[in-house]
């Protein structure tokens, strides 16, 4: 399971609004200092992302959350992503190839591009099918040890 921490900024019956700080792996790597990849990360590292997530606790604006998600549904969903429109993609051009070989490349590379569009149709149809299925979407685990702390805490005499 992929788990991150989160912050809950809307809570209904059933869901929470969740707002999760995007990271990279880079802040842990040695080599981060003369890598464009850690200099992009740097860039884009303190962007929020909003994101509904299920959940049957109580919760408020301002909860702290563990948020989760199978990892088989994120693999699912590259592949669907990434792999279907290019598996598209040489399909449609293998076959302009097999049908237009002798006329030039042009319908080649149209009908491979016919392809690709084709590809990334399919992946929107599938993804709006797939939206409201309860098997692909986040879930709120727990609440992290930060949020059940209470606030009303005695100190001790100076």
């Amino acid at each position: 399971m992929i788990e991150e921490r989160a912050i809950v900024t809307e809570a209904g019956q059933g869901y929470a609004w969740l707002e999760i700080q995007r990271r990279s792996a880079c802040g842990g790597c040695h080599a981060s200092d003369g890598c464009g990849t850690a200099a992009l990360a740097k860039i884009w590292s303190n962007k929020r992302i909003r994101v509904r997530a299920l959940s049957d606790l109580p919760l408020r604006p301002g909860d702290e959350v563990v948020v989760g998600m199978a990892d088989g549904v994120l693999l699912r969903g590259a592949l669907l992503a990434y792999l279907l429109p290019l598996a598209l993609l040489f399909v449609g051009a293998i076959l302009g190839q097999a049908a237009f070989a002798s006329t030039g490349e042009e319908l080649v590379v149209l009908s491979g591009g016919l392809g690709l569009g084709s590809g990334f149709l399919i992946v929107r149809a599938l993804s709006r099918r797939l939206r409201n299925d309860i098997r692909y979407q986040p879930a709120v685990l727990r609440r992290t040890a930060a949020a059940t702390v209470s606030g009303n805490v005695l100190s001790s005499p100076g």
